[in-house]
């Protein structure tokens, strides 16, 4: 299925190529014979990449959300609980606004105020001596609260010809400008963050018993969260690091593999995996072909997510 949505995603959009033609670019350049045309510059260096770029970005976002609701044992969090998405904007914004992209470093600060963040959030949870769940939770929205006024603060002073809308368009998250650097760059953390969380599936599983009977089980529920939480921002960050902002995926498909499969993470994972990356390119090829300029991915996401959402919230008798 997932190759099949991407062969669509080669000769969907705005320029139609036939898929004969697609076939025969993929051919050629695997052969080491590489057409010399407009169509083979499309669909190798601008359409394959974007595929792939939105097939690990769908799957991580929903492989860490799967492991945040597991986690935090609430079906309602996503990866950006913690702030790693605020703090991630606040990055590319300070970036754009100081300097303009100069030897890509938006990208490098948006994963590391991603990061300082999670890290900001877990330092203020720790201040009370009897640290819990719910304290950490509260601090993510502390922390979150203040990237998004420091977001504003950054909006505001912005240039309005050239800044603002840069950054307005970057928050909103898009795969417009998806190159082969950009998928050699988010390939490595996301794997091994999907990598890590994979591995701990059965941890994950006992956590949602409750701290108490996994450490009667054996498992130190502090130090599996963390390293949840570590593999989830790295994740988290490095997809917000690419593609900018994009809600509801990490939050609805872990929700729609557990109506299908059960809670289970041994096979909630992988599912959560698969359809994850399925949705991602399933919308992207949407906010190609849908109007003539094309429409911000985080946009698309949260007009189909949230109704999306709703039905299947009304479908369960209680999550």
């Amino acid at each position: 299925m997932i190759i099949l949505v991407g062969f669509i995603s080669m000769f969907l959009g705005r320029y139609m190529i036939n898929p004969f033609k697609v076939v025969q670019i993929l051919y050629s350049n695997m052969t080491g014979n590489a057409l010399d045309t407009v169509q083979n510059t499309i669909v190798w260096d601008i359409r394959l990449p974007r595929i792939f770029l939105t097939m690990m970005v769908g799957a991580g976002l929903s492989v860490a959300g799967a492991a945040f609701q597991g986690c935090f044992h609430n079906p309602l969090v996503s990866p950006d609980l913690l702030g790693v998405s605020a703090g991630a904007g606040f990055g590319a914004a300070l970036g754009i606004l100081y300097t303009s992209d100069v030897f890509g470093i938006t990208p490098l600060l948006s994963f590391g105020f991603g990061v300082l963040a999670v890290s900001a959030s877990w330092l203020l949870s720790r201040i009370k001596k009897n640290s819990t769940i719910l304290s950490l939770i509260l601090s993510g929205i502390i922390i979150s609260s203040v990237f998004h006024s420091l977001i504003s603060l950054i909006k505001f002073v912005a240039d309005t010809d050239s800044q603002l809308p840069a950054i307005t368009y970057w928050l909103m998250g898009s795969f417009a400008n998806t190159s082969w650097d950009n998928v050699i760059f988010a390939v490595l953390p996301i794997s091994v963050g999907i990598f890590i969380l994979f591995s701990l599936r059965w941890h994950i599983n006992i956590l949602t018993l409750g701290d108490e009977e996994a450490k009667t089980l054996g498992v130190k529920p502090e130090k599996i969260r963390i390293i949840i939480i570590l593999a989830s921002t790295m994740i988290t960050a490095s997809a917000v690091m690419m593609t900018g902002i994009i809600g509801w995926v990490g939050l609805i498909i872990p929700n729609l593999c557990r109506m299908i499969i059960g809670s289970d993470y041994k096979y909630l994972m992988p599912l959560a995996c698969i359809l994850g990356a399925l949705f991602m390119m399933s919308i992207d090829i949407i906010a190609r072909v849908i109007t003539p300029a094309e429409i911000p991915i985080g946009v698309l996401s949260a007009l189909i997510g949230a109704p999306f959402f709703a039905i299947v919230y009304s479908k369960t008798k209680g999550i």
